[in-house]
């Protein structure tokens, strides 16, 4: 093993041990550094230079790694390189001599553009899932109720127990990511559907959302819900109630946020509703929120005719 392979291990060790980090964090930083020192050949720390990091940013971008297009988005250019100036700034805390972590730059990306619902389609999208018979359409109801009420993410929604929300309150605790913990809040319909689902329940399964498979009675007809049996049941309710943008899980979550700016609530309580440890990743809703612009336009423009 290397001096470099060896950092990279104790690195990685360090984001476990005194960051906290998730193992999914860890994992993928393991897999963008791991990328870099195979490209690069790199056995030691000195050997990792500007020039090299150019290189190495112009390889992601020009080389097809998995993808028809012939190059790395972006963003994913940019995981690279957090990685790898995250790692050079746990070896120069440790006083060791290595490339200054602020001398690698991110890659300019677009504009982020976030999709949303209407509140039209968004009660499409609930009749349809209303439509399914039996305590699968109950359940589904009551999943797409709460995905708005809260703002949740799937990964959150799939991990809830039953045990983690009160029906008697309008608010529980949710641990999301990063191991962040965070208030939620339930609306009046995610209660009542939620409520409606779990007086349903037959099952001893733990967790809030079950699959409910027939195919599996007897064995394990009741395992929790995946994300992607989430997001499934997701795109089948848009494509039928006729929606022709992309929905998932997470536009649910873009809704809720829209829904907050557009009716005048503080982008800083948006921020923490969400979980997000960034108000400019929460910004990103305002240019579709800013109420201020509209009435600009609505009195100033068109007054010459």
């Amino acid at each position: 093993m290397t001096q470099l392979d060896t950092l990279v291990r104790e690195f990685l060790e360090h984001l476990e041990v005194e960051k906290g980090r998730s193992l999914k964090t860890i994992d993928n930083y393991k897999f963008y550094l791991q990328r870099f020192t195979e490209w690069s050949q790199c056995k030691t720390l000195s050997e990792v230079t500007a020039d090299k990091v150019r290189q190495f940013r112009l390889w992601l971008n020009r080389n097809v790694i998995g993808r028809q297009d012939g190059m790395v988005k972006a963003n994913t250019q940019n995981y690279h390189l957090i990685a790898l100036r995250s790692f050079l700034k746990y070896c120069a805390k440790r006083d060791m001599d290595c490339l200054a972590p602020e001398k690698i730059e991110l890659a300019k990306q677009p504009s982020r553009q976030v999709e949303f619902l209407e509140a039209e389609e968004l009660k499409r999208i609930i009749g349809q899932a209303c439509a399914k018979p039996g305590i699968v359409g109950l359940r589904d109801r009551a999943i797409i109720e709460l995905l708005f009420s809260a703002g949740l993410r799937v990964s959150e929604l799939t991990n809830l127990k039953i045990e983690n929300i009160n029906l008697e309150r309008d608010e529980f605790t949710i641990r999301g990511k990063g191991g962040k913990t965070r208030i939620v809040f339930l609306s009046d319909e995610a209660r009542k559907h939620v409520k409606s689902y779990l007086e349903k329940r037959m099952d001893i399964s733990p967790y809030l959302f079950v699959s409910h498979d027939r195919a599996k009675k007897g064995r394990n007809s009741t395992s929790p819900l995946s994300p992607r049996s989430v997001q499934r049941m997701i795109e089948r309710c848009a494509v039928a109630a006729g929606i022709t943008k992309t929905i998932t899980p997470h536009t649910l979550r873009h809704t809720f946020a829209t829904d907050l700016l557009r009716n005048g609530a503080d982008i800083r309580a948006v921020q923490s509703m969400l979980g997000h440890s960034s108000i400019t990743t929460t910004q990103v809703y305002t240019h579709i929120t800013d109420k201020t612009l509209r009435d600009v336009h609505k009195k100033f423009h068109g007054s010459a005719a």
